[in-house]
């Protein structure tokens, strides 16, 4: 169920879509003896190309088939230099079928802003959308920022995110909290809350799985905002930044369903039974 902007305006739909596959999956290579996989699965892994694990068929495979079905039709992956399987799959053994794949390389992995920065010409001053590669979010959500008519977000109820996905509830409470006016537009973004942040928060606070449609205006944003103290160039803080200057404003809708994360090797089995029999044609 969506809430919030889910307003339809046909003449402003997109189709551009930017999936950011630069990470170095560093939770993914962590050894897991309670995580079973199979030989296939445990050699994806150990790239930490996390898009890559194949639950039935490679991951990145239903990510592409969900964003069609909801209409994008040109994707951009995000790729680092040393990620030609990637390139090779979705180039020469498994072109897809109803979207266009082209790409663009983060050549050092600076953070999610530097990597949204890299798929610039690919926008070429249109709106696009962008997501994470290591997630499946739902059909409606995508659909949704495709007709929203203006920039904006899916936020996901966080209480609704634990019934409904495979993500841990401990995982859940690390996930940025955001700040939602009376207009319907986000204002601010709360990066790794502490307890006392998370029980300030109702039950039904809402929580970024990294769902944007961005205009060109976000690239300034990325191209300025400083380093985090992790030493990153990260996504939120460059929206906070575009909002900050007046440059963005980001329609909020939100959304009951859940999202598939596979982030790390206790993941994919719950991941592929959840997957198991789906339609995919990407």
């Amino acid at each position: 169920m969506l809430g919030y902007g889910t307003r339809d305006s046909k003449g402003d739909a997109i189709e551009r879509a930017v999936i950011l596959a630069r990470g170095l999956g560093t939770r993914m290579r962590r050894a897991d003896a309670s995580a079973p996989l199979d030989a296939d699965q445990s050699a994806a892994a150990d790239t930490g190309v996390k898009a890559m694990i194949p639950v039935g068929r490679p991951f990145l495979d239903y990510v592409l088939s969900a964003l069609a079905d909801a209409g994008y039709r040109e994707v951009c992956l995000v790729v680092g230099p040393e990620h030609q399987s990637v390139r090779d799959y979705y180039t020469v053994q498994s072109p897809p079928e109803r979207t266009r794949i082209s790409f663009a390389t983060q050549k050092e992995p600076l953070g999610t802003a530097d990597a949204v920065a890299a798929a610039e010409d690919f926008a070429a001053g249109e709106d696009f959308l962008v997501i994470n590669s290591d997630n499946d979010y739902p059909v409606s959500a995508l659909d949704a920022l495709r007709r929203l008519g203006e920039t904006g977000t899916v936020l996901f109820e966080r209480e609704a995110l634990s019934r409904n996905s495979n993500i841990p509830p401990e995982r859940i409470r690390s996930f940025a909290v955001c700040v939602v006016g009376s207009d319907g537009y986000l204002q601010s973004i709360l990066e790794k809350p502490d307890e006392a942040a998370l029980r300030a928060a109702a039950s039904t606070s809402l929580v970024s799985m990294n769902c944007w449609r961005f205009s060109e205006a976000i690239f300034a944003a990325c191209h300025d905002v400083p380093r985090s103290v992790r030493g990153e160039l990260e996504l939120p803080k460059a929206v906070e930044l575009a909002i900050s200057r007046g440059d963005s404003r980001f329609r909020v809708v939100s959304s009951s369903e859940g999202v598939l994360d596979i982030s790390t090797r206790g993941d994919i089995a719950a991941v592929a039974e959840r997957l198991r029999g789906r339609t995919v044609r990407p």
